[in-house]
């Protein structure tokens, strides 16, 4: 089989030239748009550009795992066709492309686009059109409405929970630590900042000396840190995205400021964010995860590293492997394929949600140990387990036991 691979500017597109497989006879079958009996039609938003470009890997990697499905002979006989625009994180601009998605591409479903206000909005308009939001790429707690948004489903751990998990750690930890906090200034942040306090609970007063908010419009944070640094804090709360990230780590070295450092695990990654950053900046960090960081020596012989190491080697040889963003759109990826192959020939919109809410104990390959999806029609959060990490030498290092997080709220 021929496959095509097509790129331009503000558009990747996976493609297939397609042959007939075996399938179910006609009066079996049910389509929604964006499928035939030859190929499945789905869309995405994605910054290629802009302040949060970092995250382009995430749907590439996702591109790359459609080409291995493609090239094994696709989803029950028809072959994915993935159509990724760019957005340049620009909430206007993700509304412009998911229109062209939907009315234009006609996609079945839009998958795992990026970011939180991107996604907040065009929330609306696709459940009010009836489009799955599947596996937002955001832990924004509100994705995980079934009554208000039946059409929006998020992947990751809820930032709420997230914040909630470095307060309960702190408590326990630093019971007198001095808190700065510096967050994105958008729903991103401020679900971190509202699971922190949630978190600290009536400690949060004492605690939490400094909340310090920056716009993704701004070229550099340096002042905020300098700012943050001025109140005496020996805790730093990062709610970054990698670029700014990247500037907090090296600002604080370079102010000489060595506050207990805390990441939020979205920046967590060594070669978006740590390396730019300098490893020898970087030392102590503490994060968290949910998936195998490839970068860490505990999994070499591990079983699913060896299926993502064989996967880029064939599909995506360029790939930046200590970029821990491949690891989003590996599973993310794999996610999707294990819902549309339940969906079976009932192809339509509502199957693809009513199997996206029925997920029991999934393993996928670079999920942590005692990590599993699960959701059910009243609960549309796929993965809500994390474990701590610190991050010494080169790499991450896992610590603690793998946590549950606490409901937001």
């Amino acid at each position: 089989m021929e496959e095509a691979v097509i790129k331009s500017k503000g558009i990747v597109v996976v493609a297939a030239l397609l042959s007939l497989g075996s399938a179910a006879s006609a009066a079996e079958k049910a389509y929604g748009p964006g499928v035939t009996d030859t190929e499945i039609k789905i869309g995405n938003t994605s910054p290629y550009s802009g302040p949060a470009s970092a995250f382009g890997m995430v749907p590439r990697t996702s591109a790359a795992y459609f080409r291995k499905i493609n090239a094994e002979g696709g989803i029950n006989g028809r072959k994915i066709v993935f159509v990724s625009y760019d957005d340049a994180y620009s909430p206007p601009k993700t509304v412009e492309q998911t229109r062209k998605l939907v009315e234009g591409d006609e996609v079945l479903l839009v998958f795992n686009s990026l970011g939180t206000a991107t996604n907040s909005a065009v929330q609306k308009y696709l459940n009010a059109r009836k489009v799955p939001q599947l596996f937002v790429s955001s832990g924004a707690a509100k994705w995980n409405d079934p009554k208000g948004f039946p059409w929006t489903m998020g992947l990751a751990p809820s930032y709420e929970n997230e914040g909630h998990i470095y307060a309960k750690y702190l408590l326990k930890e630093r019971p007198g630590a001095r808190i700065a906090i510096l967050y994105q200034n958008d729903d991103y942040g401020k679900d971190y900042l509202k699971g922190i306090r949630l978190g600290l609970g009536d400690k949060a007063p004492s605690m939490i000396v400094a909340e310090e908010a920056f716009d993704v419009s701004e070229p550099t944070i340096d002042s905020h840190i300098v700012k943050l640094r001025s109140t005496g804090a020996d805790v730093l709360m990062d709610i970054a995205t990698p670029k700014f990230a990247a500037q907090t780590i090296k600002k604080t070295a370079e102010l000489g400021w060595k506050p207990l450092h805390i990441l939020s695990y979205v920046s967590a990654s060594i070669g978006s964010v740590i390396k730019p950053a300098g490893f020898e900046n970087a030392q102590g960090i503490i994060s968290a995860a949910y998936f195998k960081d490839p970068n860490d020596p505990r999994w070499r012989g591990d079983p699913g590293l060896k299926n993502l190491n064989a996967f880029l080697d064939t599909y995506f040889p360029d790939a930046n492997r200590s970029d821990t963003l491949i690891v989003n759109g590996y599973n993310a990826a794999q996610l999707l394929v294990q819902v549309l192959k339940q969906c079976g020939d009932d192809l339509t919109r509502e199957n693809v949600m009513r199997q996206a809410s029925s997920l029991k104990d999934v393993q996928l390959d670079m999920l942590l140990p005692g990590v599993t999806v699960n959701t059910s029609p009243s609960d549309f959060a796929p993965i809500e387990q994390w474990q701590l990490m610190r991050f010494e030498g080169s790499n991450w290092h896992l610590f603690g036991d793998v946590i549950v997080g606490e409901p937001p709220g």
